[in-house]
C-alpha cells in the first residue's frame, strides 16, 4: 500500500496540469489508510464542519452528538438560547456523556452521575465532599467554536479559523436571492456507506453521471448541454442546472416574486469545502455533510426540506412526501454508484482517466485537497 506522502506527491502532480489535460485523482488518495488519517489531521481538525440546520436545535436542551477528527462532541442549545458545541466527555473518568440526539434539561454522566448544565458547567458531583482538592467551579466541559451561517450549524476545532461568514462570503453573494437561511428542514438522517468520502463528494460535484446513474429518477430532468461548471473558488465550487416543470417543487413557488426568468428554475449544486454538499433549488434543498470513516467508509449526515413557499403551501405535506420519496430513490442509486467506484479503485488494474468538461468541480476539489495537506 502506498504511503500518504507518495500519494500526496501523485495528487500534486495531478493538479499541476491545466484542467483541459486533467485526469481523475490517483487511486491511492482514496484507498490509503495513511492518506485518510492525514486528511483527518490536516483538514477535518482545522476546517469548518457542518452539523446540520439550526432549526433542528431550536429549543433549550435540544442536542445532537457527533465525532469530528476523533473528538466526541455535543452541539446543544443552552438554557439561555445560545447554540454551543462542547466536549462530550465527562471530566471525571472520561465516559461519553450523551448519545444520539434529543432534548435534555441537564447533562448527566451515565457512569458515576456527575451532572452538567447545558452551558457545560458542572452542576453536581456525588460523593466528592471528602476530596479536599475538588472544587466544582473548576470544572467545565471544553468549549468548541460554533457559529450559525445561513441556517447551518458550523463547528471547528481550530480556534484561529476565520468565520464562516467571512470565508464563505462569495457563496452568500451567489445565492442571496434564494434566501437559503429561511428554508425549512423536514428530515435528517445519518448513515455509513462503504466508499471513500471523496468519492461521494465528487459524485455530488458533477452532474455528468445523472443521465446514467439516475436514469430511473432525476436523469431526465436535466440536460448535459445546459449544465454550467465555472472554475471554483478557494473555499468552494459549484455548478448549475436548469430544471423544467416536470418536478414543480424544483421551481420557484408562484408566491415567490423576487426571482425572475431562468433564475426561477436554476438549481445550484454547492460544494462547501471540505464536505458540505448542498443542492439548492428555488423550491427545495437537500444536503450531505461527510466525514471520513477510514479510507473505505464515509459517515453521512443527510437532510433536506422545502423553501418557505412550498413549506407553507396548502399541499405542503404532499410536496414533502414527493420530495422525500424522490431523494430516497436517488440515494439508493448514488449508494450503488459510489460503492462500485470504491471497489473499482481497489483493483490493481484501476487507472484514472481524463475528466470531462462537466467535471471541472472535481478538479478544483482535488486542488483544494492538495493545497491543504503537507
Amino acid at each position: 500500500m502506498m504511503n500518504a506522502f507518495d500519494a500526496l506527491a501523485q495528487l500534486r502532480a495531478n493538479v499541476a496540469v491545466p484542467f483541459s489535460q486533467a485526469h481523475a485523482m490517483p487511486k491511492a488518495v482514496y484507498t490509503s489508510e495513511d492518506f485518510a488519517a492525514l486528511e483527518v489531521e490536516q483538514i477535518f481538525s482545522k476546517e469548518w464542519f457542518c452539523v446540520g440546520r439550526a432549526t433542528a436545535l431550536a429549543n433549550p436542551g435540544d442536542y445532537v452528538t457527533l465525532g469530528l477528527a476523533g473528538q466526541p462532541i455535543m452541539v446543544i442549545r443552552d438554557r439561555e438560547g445560545i447554540l454551543r458545541a462542547q466536549s462530550n466527555v465527562c471530566l471525571h473518568r472520561m465516559s461519553i456523556l450523551l448519545k444520539g440526539a434529543g432534548n435534555v434539561k441537564g447533562i448527566v454522566c451515565p457512569y458515576h452521575g456527575w451532572s452538567y448544565n447545558t452551558d457545560g458547567s458542572l452542576r453536581a458531583a456525588p460523593a466528592m465532599k471528602h476530596n479536599e482538592g475538588f472544587c466544582k467551579e473548576d470544572y467545565r466541559l471544553p468549549q468548541i467554536r460554533c457559529e450559525e451561517w445561513l441556517g447551518w450549524v458550523m463547528i471547528t476545532l481550530n480556534p484561529h479559523a476565520i468565520s464562516p461568514r467571512e470565508k464563505f462570503a462569495d457563496v452568500e453573494g451567489l445565492i442571496a436571492d434564494y434566501r437559503m437561511e429561511t428554508y425549512i428542514e423536514n428530515f435528517n438522517e445519518q448513515f455509513i456507506w462503504s466508499t471513500n468520502w471523496k468519492v461521494l463528494a465528487e459524485n455530488f460535484m458533477e452532474s455528468y453521471h445523472l443521465p446514467v446513474c439516475h436514469a430511473k429518477t432525476i436523469g431526465g430532468l436535466s440536460k448535459l448541454d445546459e449544465m454550467i461548471c465555472p472554475p471554483g473558488l478557494p473555499a468552494f465550487n459549484y455548478h448549475t442546472i436548469l430544471k423544467d416543470d416536470t418536478l414543480k417543487i424544483a421551481l420557484a413557488h408562484p408566491s415567490n416574486t423576487r426571482m425572475q426568468g431562468d433564475r426561477r428554475r436554476t438549481t445550484f449544486l454547492l460544494a462547501i469545502y471540505p464536505s458540505l454538499l448542498i443542492t439548492l433549488t428555488p423550491g427545495y434543498f437537500w444536503y450531505l455533510s461527510l466525514h471520513p470513516h477510514g479510507a473505505g467508509q464515509v459517515r453521512v449526515i443527510f437532510g433536506g426540506g422545502l423553501s418557505p413557499g412550498f413549506a407553507n403551501d396548502p399541499d405542503a405535506q404532499a410536496h414533502f412526501r414527493q420530495l422525500k420519496a424522490l431523494l430516497d430513490d436517488v440515494n439508493v442509486e448514488d449508494k450503488g454508484c459510489t460503492e462500485r467506484v470504491y471497489r473499482g479503485l481497489c483493483s490493481n488494474m484501476a487507472k484514472p482517466g481524463h475528466l470531462s468538461h462537466l467535471e471541472r468541480p472535481n478538479f478544483d476539489f482535488a486542488t483544494y485537497i492538495a493545497s491543504m495537506l503537507k
